[in-house]
């Protein structure tokens, strides 16, 4: 079923700017040379004509092609904030996690799941077992999923609990060397900072010694002096 869409994202081929898109990513697999605009305009067409049913099916089929426009066109097609039932969709995008490779398609996809954790709060004890991965990628998207945590101005206590809660994830990051842990500790630290100034202090204070003075530099980027 996805492939008249794939088609439609081959039509449009750039192959000069597709070996750029290559050189810049630095993983391996098949560019097209798309701009975010022209998959953004593709994928905003195919919903309103799909029920949520298609757009699993064709967002899993071109998740598999393993083509970067393939796989960030999946992305789009289930990043939505209403999408009921999304029981399907939470699946697959589950299923996607441990294929992460990289930060671009990782934050594409973890925009889509953001929406489904937001609708679902329940699913992040799901979420909490991807910290503990192998993959550093696999861990850094627990932080990036969870970033509307860091966003509520008057937090209910549920939320204030799942906060602190993914702040002890966090936590347990900070010795961890690898600089895009790294980064997704002080991006977290540094949205949080917006609306919860406190917390953040009280984390670099307790945990600052074991982060990388960028990232420490970064998480207390709006902090006021």
């Amino acid at each position: 079923m996805y492939l008249p869409y794939l088609e439609q994202l081959r039509d449009l081929k750039n192959a000069e700017r597709a070996v750029g898109m290559a050189s810049y990513h630095k993983v391996k697999r098949e560019y097209l040379g798309l701009t975010n605009p022209q998959v953004n305009d593709l994928t905003k067409q195919w919903r309103q004509d799909m029920s949520v049913d298609q757009r699993v099916e064709v967002a899993a089929g071109l998740w598999q092609t393993d083509i970067y426009e393939a796989r960030l066109a999946a992305t789009k097609m289930l990043t939505q904030a209403r999408i009921r039932p999304d029981d399907a969709v939470w699946q697959l995008l589950q299923s996607w996690v441990p294929d992460f490779d990289s930060w671009a398609l990782a934050d594409h996809a973890c925009a889509a799941i953001q929406k489904r954790l937001v609708a679902d709060p329940s699913r992040l004890d799901q979420v909490e077992a991807w910290t503990t991965s192998e993959s550093l990628w696999t861990r850094r998207a627990a932080l990036v999923a969870t970033l509307p945590w860091t966003k509520q101005n008057h937090p209910k206590p549920d939320e204030l609990a799942s906060r602190d809660r993914i702040l002890g994830w966090a936590a347990s990051y900070a010795p961890v060397q690898k600089q895009f842990i790294q980064k997704s500790i002080a991006w977290w630290l540094r949205e949080l900072s917006k609306h919860d100034e406190q917390r953040v202090r009280d984390f670099l204070e307790q945990h600052g010694e074991h982060m990388k003075p960028f990232a420490r530099k970064e998480a207390a980027k709006y902090l006021k002096p």
